[in-house]
């Protein structure tokens, strides 16, 4: 499909769009399309519920694409040559530089999805779940349709009528505002396959109004998921936002180290108050994080790593790392003590590597292929001596200690990456930010 303002108008629907690869012209891939970005010229009116005048649509002016490291980049829809159902191409020409949004941009799949409008045939109200943008002969392309599902109009709480869709022009339809809640179960939908990581990049580069609406329509593990690769002051905003019970939940679903990392940034009274409202056995493992002073062994520390006693066999073993709660970090190893098998356990007597694990028979039992020469390291060791420690030995988890040889938990060498990095290391070349994870110990 040519670019050229002598082509026929062509019609096309963002959510058949998102995902799908954008090459330059010798076909090298250059990333996948993630959002279009419209000016507010031709929103204004139709938020203060006027109707849009005829010719006055919102204009669109790129696409945000997604490259190598899921930097998002913008490419003006000058440099896009093509679009069909299966492919994007470009010129080819692509400036790297992270995108910013003007505060003149509005993006269509991460505000104008899921928004609320009210139809001027009188029907009612309708939720936009797709969004049609048509090239005009002179080369612009502009936004022309919405696809709407109705809502209820029978509660003050609105929900959405199933199967009720309809197709109406852009000048059919008023628009909330900003301020008024907005859905996010497109939105959510659409990344229901992205990684934790990428979730978190494409909220934290929204206002905080969405990030929240986004966050209350996930899932409590996913939410705890996205929350631990979100920077500090995004994490605070979401979780101030959420009731406290849900809070409290989500707390639980996350990792004990990270949870204690966002609670040191509340105030004392909100994280007690957490902190009561969490499973006792939940709260108890933050709380022994929370005693550590910053900088030890013991402040980034996970202290639920698998722990079996040497009576158990390779087959037990294998079947708690294959448990898909575990991180691949944390399940390069077992430990191995006394009972009891809770931190703080009995004496602690080695490590078995997933390694050696998938090299013995699945009866032998794990005490008989113990790691005793890497040493465990104690729970008030600096940083330094920790990475010193993971350096010498190649390990990517070390078991911690206390004074009484108790095991108390493990670190991993993401943990020690990410302490001893710079504090701008999250940043790209040309300064902006990519993310941030707050840490106690930055």
């Amino acid at each position: 499909m040519s670019n050229s303002k002598f082509s026929t108008p062509s019609k096309i629907y963002i959510a058949r769009l998102l995902g799908l690869d954008v090459f330059d012209p010798f076909g090298d891939r250059l990333g996948r399309l993630r959002d279009v970005v419209v000016l507010k010229r031709g929103l204004g009116a139709s938020i203060a519920g006027a109707r849009p005048a005829k010719g006055s649509e919102p204009i669109v002016v790129g696409i945000i694409v997604e490259v190598l490291g899921k930097k998002r980049v913008f490419m003006p829809m000058t440099r896009v040559r093509s679009i069909d159902a299966s492919q994007i191409i470009s010129t080819g020409l692509v400036n790297l530089r992270r995108f910013e949004q003007r505060n003149s941009e509005t993006l269509i799949v991460g505000e104008l999805f899921d928004r609320r409008v009210r139809l001027l045939d009188g029907s009612g109200d309708a939720v936009i779940e797709d969004v049609a943008i048509e090239q005009r002969r002179n080369g612009d392309w502009g936004v022309t349709e919405l696809f709407v599902s109705r809502v209820s109009s029978s509660s003050s709480t609105w929900r959405r009528r199933s199967k009720e869709t309809l197709i109406v022009d852009w000048d059919e339809a008023l628009l909330s505002t900003d301020v008024e809640p907005q859905a996010a179960t497109a939105f959510v939908a659409n990344h229901e396959n992205s990684k934790p990581a990428d979730l978190a990049d494409a909220i934290h580069e929204m206002s905080d109004k969405r990030m929240v609406e986004i966050a209350a329509e996930l899932q409590d593990e996913r939410l705890a998921d996205v929350l631990q690769e979100l920077p500090a002051e995004d994490q605070v905003q979401i979780l101030s936002h959420l009731d406290d019970e849900r809070a409290a939940q989500v707390l639980e679903e996350m990792e004990p180290d990270d949870a204690a990392d966002l609670l040191i940034e509340l105030d004392d009274t909100q994280r007690e108050k957490l902190l009561e409202l969490m499973e006792p056995d939940e709260a108890d493992d933050v709380r022994r994080l929370l005693e550590y002073d910053e900088g030890t062994a013991g402040s980034l520390m996970n202290p639920v790593p698998i722990i079996l006693s040497p009576e158990a066999t390779v087959a037990e073993a294998l079947a708690h790392i294959r448990a898909e709660e575990i991180p691949p970090a944390m399940a390069a190893a077992v430990m191995v003590t006394r009972p009891p098998l809770e931190t703080p356990t009995g004496k602690y007597l080695g490590l078995v590597h997933m390694q050696k694990l998938l090299r013995v028979p699945p009866s032998e039992p794990i005490g008989h292929i113990l790691d005793t020469d890497t040493e465990p390291v104690s729970d008030q060791a600096s940083l330094e001596e920790l990475a010193r420690v993971l350096a010498t030995y190649d390990l990517t988890i070390v078991p911690i200690v206390n004074e009484s040889h108790r095991l108390v938990g493990a670190v991993t060498i993401d943990d020690v990456l990410d302490a001893l990095l710079p504090e701008d290391w999250r940043t790209y070349d040309d300064g902006t930010p990519v993310r941030k994870v707050g840490r106690r110990f930055a």
